[in-house]
């Protein structure tokens, strides 16, 4: 089958690609929260912390990992960067289930003419029942995979480096004939 497909359609419809938040970015909105859904052994926050330093929000990005007794301090952080616009970062709502309802009554009433611009909600889960189907529909979803094989893990660890992680190597290339 990926003989076929690489034939027909390109060899990039078979190779993992790596995430590029800056294309999700550019078509979100302060109303439409930016949701990854989790696989097993995947963790999207270094990319998501990189991605805001990149945007120069890293001071300004909030995050907390939900589970039992944090509904109220992210409630508390959400409604906060709502109005100053930073970025809220909820990780593990699988972990909250009994939170969920309140998490999409928060999104539900984000009046978009009182909202900050700049405000962004990130969320993670994996796959549960629980999680609100509204959030869903009305979100931007991404998928997380771990890499699988060499090429992959290459692949992902280059595409985390920029020019000014190679600018800044202070190691000196020897040449030598062998």
């Amino acid at each position: 089958m990926q003989d076929f497909v690489a034939e027909y359609l390109g060899q990039k419809f078979i190779e993992p690609q790596t995430a590029d938040l800056s294309l999700v970015f550019k078509d979100s909105s302060p109303t439409c929260p930016l949701i990854f859904v989790l696989s097993t052994g995947t963790d999207p926050a270094a990319d998501l912390y990189k991605f805001a330093e990149e945007m120069r929000f890293s001071k300004k990005l909030n995050a907390i990992s939900l589970g039992q007794g944090q509904g109220p301090r992210a409630e508390a952080m959400m409604r906060s960067a709502m109005e100053r616009g930073k970025w809220v970062f909820f990780q593990n709502c699988h972990l909250s289930p009994s939170w969920m309802p309140s998490l999409e009554r928060l999104i539900e009433n984000i009046d978009e003419d009182k909202v900050h611009r700049d405000f962004r909600l990130w969320v993670t889960s994996m796959p549960s029942p629980k999680f609100p189907v509204s959030i869903l529909q009305n979100g931007s979803k991404m998928t997380v995979e771990p890499p699988r094989g060499i090429k992959a893990n290459l692949l992902r660890s280059f595409a985390g480096f920029n020019d000014e992680f190679y600018a800044g190597c202070k190691r000196v290339r020897i040449s030598q004939t062998w």
